[in-house]
């Protein structure tokens, strides 16, 4: 196994690695050979923040410690490298909500690890290692390169989903968030059930959809414009989840926050729709001052949930080396 790098005792690298909402699957029934195809995007305001440093033992501290320190052991297993550090994680995204905190940790631990023992590997060599992409590739394109992305699915040879279009979210644009504090969505063993149970999609709507996103909402988007795009968002996500209700109770896995979100809408916000399996849903306004007025006077309205503005991030995720060379460059993943 590689050793420490060959740096005093206080190097460490540091990770910022963003919460991602999953906006969509195109395929469900992979009647072509290929299965899911999803559409998502990162954002800047939550994140999971982690720092590793030498240590004598595998040492891991903060929020959702048992899940990294799970990760660090299984990378360190699959790629030979030395576990022997101390990860502090300084902030986490809340777990099995929709914003992919899972994946976005364990490849923040991971990327950290390669970095940490100056070892060339990607994204894509980790999110491998540690069996991720499963189903849905917007995780690791949002940790890659963030923006708009959209993935391929997967197919009999697939490792991990392909990125088939990346495009910059207007800076402009919000997200409103709408968090129920008091559930969490389907994941684990009650998530692959869950997809055992559900119908098969109609061919006929995946054509659909496919022609919604390839010649409305992608075309929207580069030509800046918020209406055409947040109504393809919406239909996609109507009909995703409606196909989901069975499993999840209802179009939003939370009555409360379909209830807020449809306020939403009624008040002019577009894009509606829960991040994978909920309970968290997202809308999209053209402004912050816009975002910022309707989430105050939404959380008037609705007991019980949490309203959060957040902006697309255009980036991926952020490596840094600390107390290195003032030469040394920000490593991006």
């Amino acid at each position: 196994m590689p050793g420490n790098p060959p740096f005093d005792h206080q190097y460490s690298v540091s990770v910022f690695a963003p919460a991602r909402l999953h906006m969509g699957f195109i395929d469900l029934g992979g009647t072509l050979g290929r299965q899911f195809g999803s559409i998502g995007v990162g954002v800047n305001e939550i994140a999971t923040r982690l720092s590793i440093s030498s240590s004598d033992e595998l040492e891991v501290a903060g929020p959702s410690s048992e899940r990294a320190a799970k990760a660090a052991r299984k990378i360190a297993d699959k790629l030979r490298m030395d576990c022997r550090l101390f990860i502090r994680i300084h902030e986490a995204i809340p777990e099995h909500v929709g914003l992919g905190s899972g994946t976005q940790l364990a490849l923040a631990v991971g990327m950290g690890m390669a970095h940490f023992h100056r070892l060339d590997l990607g994204v894509r060599d980790i999110a491998k290692a540690i069996e991720r992409g499963g189903r849905s590739g917007i995780g690791i394109a949002v940790f890659e390169q963030g923006g708009l992305v959209v993935d391929g699915g997967r197919g009999v040879g697939t490792v991990t989903p392909p990125l088939l279009s990346r495009m910059e979210i207007p800076p402009a644009w919000r997200f409103i968030l709408v968090f129920d504090r008091r559930g969490q969505g389907l994941h684990g063993k009650q998530e692959v059930e869950a997809f055992k149970t559900l119908p098969i999609f109609p061919v006929a709507e995946t054509a659909r959809l496919c022609h919604l996103l390839m010649m409305q909402a992608l075309p929207a988007l580069a030509e800046g414009d918020l209406n055409g795009f947040g109504a393809v968002i919406t239909d996609l996500q109507n009909s995703v989840g409606d196909h989901f209700a069975p499993a999840q109770g209802g179009r939003f896995a939370s009555p409360e926050v379909g209830l807020a979100m449809a306020w939403l809408q009624r008040q002019g916000a577009v894009g509606i729709g829960q991040t994978s399996w909920g309970p968290t849903g997202f809308c999209m306004v053209e402004s912050p001052g816009r975002a910022a007025q309707l989430s105050s006077e939404a959380g008037q309205h609705f007991d019980g949930l949490d309203f959060q503005v957040a902006s697309a991030r255009n980036q991926g995720a952020e490596i840094l080396p600390e107390n290195a060379s003032p030469t040394v460059d920000v490593l991006r993943a």
